[in-house]
């Protein structure tokens, strides 16, 4: 059995981190922060025209088909440049309007755009929908209704101010019956396992800068990196991000609730810990804004978060209630 990612994988996420790394997304974050979703659009458009949004969009509409390895491989490269804006709802409203009886239009009408990226779209399956102020439709389920809002409320704060929070109003209605409770509980599955993907991204992210920064500061003449409890504090890091790896890919292949919950349990917490690691070791300088690092060091815990706690998870994997 190979557990190796293919050749044509591999360089599909080089190839998003070299288009990613020429972008400056640091300064699209921090312009879709302060409302401002030109530069965070734009790099939508160049996302879309290498074929991530597709990858969740059926072949029938324009897509490639669900592929959740490839998936996986695009959004830990999202999660590496802290690409702003709903990339794990819109791919999860993919998946919804896909598996809906195709009756009232509505995928005909939104999954050729989802996949051309023209359309950037959120989904509220709780009590807040991510960017809703951004996108160009926000869908809202609840049981087994499924509508698309007439609004948002005001904007809520959030640990990171590039994840903008609404709470979504109820608008029309687009479909309803258990084909609808089904079809989130899908779409629920692949928003955990992008999020699990997007963890990983940054914690790995946080981790090479940590690791960069502790080679170049001095303390008693010599680079912090060469003392023993660096070592192992950034050792630990690793550690836990090399262990969530092989759990997110094996969800991939699987694509089962269960392995679901535990990638995104083990991502969620190793980039936790990487982004503690990080500031930490950065010492004070690590908590100025001005500083790059911050953007993802805000990123860590609401991802730890969204789409299912770790006790969630955890809960999931278990069977506990």
């Amino acid at each position: 059995m190979r557990f190796l990612l293919e050749a044509e994988q591999a360089e599909f996420g080089r190839t998003l981190d070299r288009m990613l790394g020429a972008a400056d997304t640091p300064a699209a974050v921090r312009a879709w922060a302060g409302g401002d979703f030109g530069p965070g659009r734009a790099l939508w458009a160049r996302l879309a025209e290498a074929g991530v949004f597709a990858l969740a969009v059926p072949e029938a509409h324009e897509g490639l088909g669900l592929l959740p390895v490839e998936l996986a491989v695009a959004y830990v490269e999202l999660g590496r440049h802290a690409v702003p804006g709903p990339v794990v709802e819109t791919a999860a409203v993919a998946v919804l309007l896909g598996a809906l009886p195709d009756g009232s239009g509505v995928a005909k009408e939104w999954l050729p755009r989802i996949a051309g990226g023209d359309a950037a779209v959120t989904l509220a399956a709780g009590a807040y929908a991510l960017d809703a102020d951004a996108a160009d439709a926000v869908f809202v389920a609840a049981g087994d209704t499924l509508r698309t809002a007439a609004g948002h409320g005001p904007l809520r704060e959030s640990a990171d101010p590039a994840r903008r929070l609404f709470a979504a109003e109820d608008g029309d209605v687009l479909a309803r019956g258990p084909e609808v409770r089904a079809a989130v509980a899908r779409a629920a599955d692949l928003a955990t396992f992008l999020t699990a993907a997007q963890a990983l991204g940054t914690g790995l992210e946080l981790l090479r800068r940590t690791v960069e920064y502790a080679g170049q500061r001095e303390q008693f003449g010599v680079p912090i990196g060469s003392f023993q409890a660096v070592k192992h504090r950034l050792a630990d890091a690793l550690i836990g991000l090399e262990f969530a790896r092989p759990l997110l890919f094996g969800a991939a292949l699987s694509m089962t609730s269960a392995d679901i919950a535990a990638a995104k349990a083990a991502a969620g917490d190793a980039a936790y810990a990487a982004a503690r690691a990080a500031l930490q070791l950065h010492g004070a300088v690590g908590y100025t804004e001005e500083l790059d690092l911050s953007l993802w060091l805000r990123k860590a815990r609401p991802l730890r978060d969204a789409w299912g706690s770790p006790a969630a998870c955890r809960a999931r994997v278990t069977g506990s209630p």
